[in-house]
This record gives C-alpha cells, structure tokens and sequence, in this order.
C-alpha cells in the first residue's frame, strides 16, 4: 500500500477517533464514510475493525460504570449476537446498497427530527431490549453501521450522557468481536491489513483522549444536539458513500 494511502488512513482514524471520544459514536461509520473515496470498500471494513474495537474500549474506560450498564442492558447486548452472524452471512454473499441507503435515509430522519425538537420516552424492559438488540445486530452485520436502532432507543430512556456513552460503546465492543471474527472467517484480512490497523492504534488513543476531554466539558443538551448531529451527518454519509466508491 502507498505511503500517501497508508497517510490518510491514520489522519481517518484520528478524525474519527476525536469525534467518538466527544459524542460517544460514529467512529467505524465516519472512517468508512471517508475511507470509501480512497479504497475499496471491503479493505476499508477490514481496516477499521481493530481501532474501532480500541475506540469502544478506551471510552468504556474513560465513560466509566462498566458493571452497572452491563447489568442493566445485557438482555440487549446478548439479543444482538444472532442478527449479527446472520447479518455477516448475508454481506459476504450478496450486495448491501441498498440496505445502506434505507438505514442511512433512517438516520438523517430520526437526527434531523430530534434537533427539530422532536422527543419520545420509552421504559427498558427485556422483550423490547431484545427485539432491539437483535434489530441493530441484523443491521450492523449487514451494513457495518452499529448505531441504529440502538442509538435511538437508548436516548429514549432516562440516563445520563456517560451512562448512554458507556451503554453504547459496550454495544460497539462486543459487536466489533464478532465482526473481527466473522471477517477473518470471510477472509478479508491479510497481513498487511492486520498490521496498518494495528499501528492505527496510535492515532486513535490520540483521538479518543483529546474528544473525551470535550465531552466532559459539555452540558447535557448540547451532548444530545451533537450525537444527533452526527446521526444525521453519519445518516447522509451512508447514501452517499456509494457514489464515492
């Protein structure tokens, strides 16, 4: 791989990483999303799986409330395990644009529709915790994308950012194993691609430690306008990103 690519997949991952350490999420759609215009897709998946399996946990880490999360949303977190194995067969078999479009159209509607103002609140409880989980594994298995709709359903419920940083990123930890696995099942990784996202670890501790800084200085109703922003921006990213492959 040229230098000037190899360049330009760091300064993604840093890009990323900050805007994850800030709003929690984004990091594997944003690199995709702008990785698209340089590489080909299936290199792009392949690269973004370990730093975003880094990001997750270093902002596990820096969320804070691991155990209390866990138990409250594992339910969730074990219902996604299956739609994500389903959604993996499905993407190493068969084409997935159209399936991006609708989701990313998805997002840009739900993000523009909550910075109108728009609102809704829902109680946790297991059976609705486990269509959800299933719904976003299809879909992160499917697509790469892993935010919707979880994402939605957690500001539904009545928690502070950090533990909607900690539910979240604990959501994107246990499904990018998955995804490490399923892909090297699929047999998207090579040596060079293991060693550059490795390396990539740098800039994304980077990231992550500079966005998490951010985030701590933001009052709650600007951290909700921001991650649904990013829906929105991350939404767009996913209709487009066809036209730039």
């Amino acid at each position: 791989m040229e230098p000037l690519i190899i360049t330009f997949i760091f300064a993604t991952f840093l890009f990323a990483a900050f805007l994850k350490g800030t709003a929690g999420l984004g990091f594997a759609t944003t690199c995709l999303g702008i990785m698209a215009s340089f590489v080909d897709m299936r290199l792009a998946i392949s690269l973004v799986v370990l730093p975003s399996l880094l990001s997750s946990l270093l902002v596990m880490i820096d969320a804070g409330g691991f155990l209390p999360v866990l138990r409250r949303f594992w339910f969730l977190y074990v219902a996604a395990l299956p739609g994500l194995v389903l959604g993996l067969w499905v993407l190493g078999s068969g084409d997935t644009t159209v399936s991006r479009a609708v989701l990313g159209t998805s997002m840009v509607l739900y993000g523009s529709w909550g910075l109108w103002g728009g609102h809704f609140s829902l109680k946790h409880t297991p059976w609705l915790a486990c269509i959800v989980g299933a719904i976003t594994g299809l879909i992160n298995g499917l697509t790469g994308s892993q935010i919707m709709p979880i994402m939605p359903y957690l500001m539904s419920l009545d928690i502070t950012k950090d533990e909607l940083v900690q539910a979240i990123n604990t959501s994107f930890f246990f499904a990018n194993i998955v995804m490490l696995v399923g892909l090297g099942k699929l047999g998207f990784f090579s040596t060079e691609v293991v060693l550059i996202s490795a390396a990539g670890v740098v800039p994304v501790g980077i990231g992550i430690w500079l966005g998490g800084r951010v985030r701590r200085k933001l009052p709650e109703a600007v951290f909700r306008k921001i991650v649904l922003a990013m829906l929105t921006l991350l939404g767009a990213g996913l209709v487009i990103r066809p036209f730039l492959a």
